[in-house]
């Protein structure tokens, strides 16, 4: 359950949402998407109410990365991610060479492009979140929501995902990450939001947020917090508080 949050994410910025288990972080995502609806408030996008758009329109302009997708069917990864195109092809449905080339373009950010012919049932759990990854980049929607996008993968691809996002910022799109790596999350955001217990605990720049106080307030940690050789935190935990 989410209480009085409000979070804002700006064309070319990327908010990370942090904070522990059943803090709301899912939740707010899926008020974002508008797969859920809120008692109370309002989710918009520039002057339109995300509730009150046509689901088509929506998802030209909302891609969704979650915390766990399984497929019981044997697509190729090829195909998986050139759904990500559905809701921008024509009325016939066909897919064109624009279609094609978004597709490739997607699965060659996250590096995953050997891969396109590949059963998805075949393939690593890792991989198969790279692909959904790729799924959402390949629907070019102005807006990324992206639910632990990194939690599978090894450190390459988890960096070749959050400059992807990064990317996606400085094309002129925002996002909002949840993620537990902490590290990561202060290398790839412009703010963090810290959540707890549904409510918003602390917000601003990563070294307003990764301090040791809110630390030990919402996480229940002892950790000391240094700056790191390109000036964002580092976060050194000791062990519980």
């Amino acid at each position: 359950m989410l209480d009085d949050v409000g979070v804002e994410a700006q064309a070319g910025e990327v908010v990370g949402i942090l904070g522990p288990n059943g803090a709301g972080k899912t939740t707010l995502l899926r008020v974002a998407a508008g797969s859920l609806r809120a008692d109370t408030g309002d989710v918009r996008l520039g002057d339109q109410r995300v509730h009150a758009m046509r689901p088509r329109d929506r998802a030209r302009a909302v891609a969704v990365v979650p915390q766990s997708t399984l497929s019981p069917f044997p697509f190729r990864v090829g195909e998986l991610v050139l759904m990500g195109r559905a809701a921008r092809l024509g009325w016939l449905g066909f897919e064109g060479p624009a279609d094609l080339e978004a597709a490739r373009a997607a699965l060659e950010r996250v590096g995953i492009a050997h891969l396109a012919d590949r059963s998805i049932l075949e393939i690593s759990g890792g991989e198969r979140q790279l692909a959904i990854v790729a799924r959402a980049l390949a629907q070019e929607a102005r807006v990324l929501l992206l639910d632990e996008p990194t939690a599978f993968l090894d450190l390459r691809h988890r960096l070749e995902v959050l400059a992807a996002v990064r990317q996606h910022a400085a094309d002129g799109g925002s996002a909002l990450l949840v993620s537990h790596d902490l590290g990561l999350v202060a290398r790839s955001c412009d703010r963090l939001v810290l959540l707890a217990e549904g409510r918003v605990a602390a917000h601003g720049l990563p070294a307003q947020v990764l301090a040791a106080e809110p630390l030990r307030r919402v996480f229940g940690i002892k950790a000391s917090v240094i700056e790191g050789p390109d000036g964002r935190p580092l976060v050194v935990p000791h062990g519980p508080a």
